[in-house]
């Protein structure tokens, strides 16, 4: 038998080593592929996750919006405070001691800002003469 020449075994090697390259190719080719499709599903489920978070902060955002807004309303509305029947303002307060020492209706009107009705009461109840114009009445 005879031995095949120098030439067909180095054309030999060059096949083996090219079919070689070519299977080692195809497989790092197929677990690059894999690894990229595995990174894009976390890329994708992240991206999700943060959408849903985005989501909440923009509705947390928009309830805060309003809440800040109705605060801001309020601070822009002049506070009055509750009027009650019990509570004796300053005028009135002023009103009285000036009826005890005998300011006549006028006086109250003008000193104290009372209206003619304020004044009548303030001077039928606190005045001088309060027990005859009770009675006169």
């Amino acid at each position: 038998m005879t031995l095949p020449s120098l030439d067909i075994l180095l054309l030999a090697g060059r096949a083996v080593f090219l079919l070689f390259s070519f299977i080692c190719a195809a497989i790092a080719f197929t677990a690059w592929r894999r690894a990229t499709q595995t990174q894009t599903q976390q890329v994708l489920e992240h991206t999700r996750l943060v959408l849903e978070r985005l989501a909440r902060i923009e509705a947390r955002v928009d309830a805060t919006k309003l809440c800040v807004s109705e605060l801001g309303e309020r601070v822009d509305r002049p506070q009055q405070p509750p009027q009650t029947a019990t509570t004796v303002t300053p005028g009135y307060q002023v009103a009285i001691r000036l009826a005890r020492s005998g300011a006549s209706r006028e006086e109250l009107m003008s000193g104290c800002g009372l209206s003619r009705g304020e004044a009548e009461l303030v001077h039928r109840l606190h005045g001088h003469n309060s027990a005859a114009c009770v009675t006169n009445s």
